[in-house]
């Protein structure tokens, strides 16, 4: 899938990654897409929520079982002005 800016969240334990890609989407856009992988197993169910209450919308979210750590792949599209 094709995103206008990437954010590099391995390693990051909550609320990091997802106080990264909020200050990530501030920078990109209303309409553009940011792909966001993350490595902490709560990421999941924290992007979902932030998405929910942000009003950004989740195009994609998948898992990398073939990386050294479990990664978590987000595609976020960010919402309208």
């Amino acid at each position: 899938m094709e995103f206008h800016q990437e954010l590099d969240a391995r390693g990051l334990r909550c609320p990091l990654p997802i106080l990264r890609c909020k200050k990530a989407l501030s920078d990109v856009a209303a309409g553009e897409i940011l792909k966001v992988t993350a490595t902490d197993p709560g990421s999941v169910k924290d992007f979902q929520a932030f998405c929910k209450q942000t009003g950004h919308e989740m195009l994609a979210m998948a898992e990398n079982a073939d990386a050294p750590e479990k990664e978590f792949i987000f595609h976020i599209k960010k919402r309208a002005a």
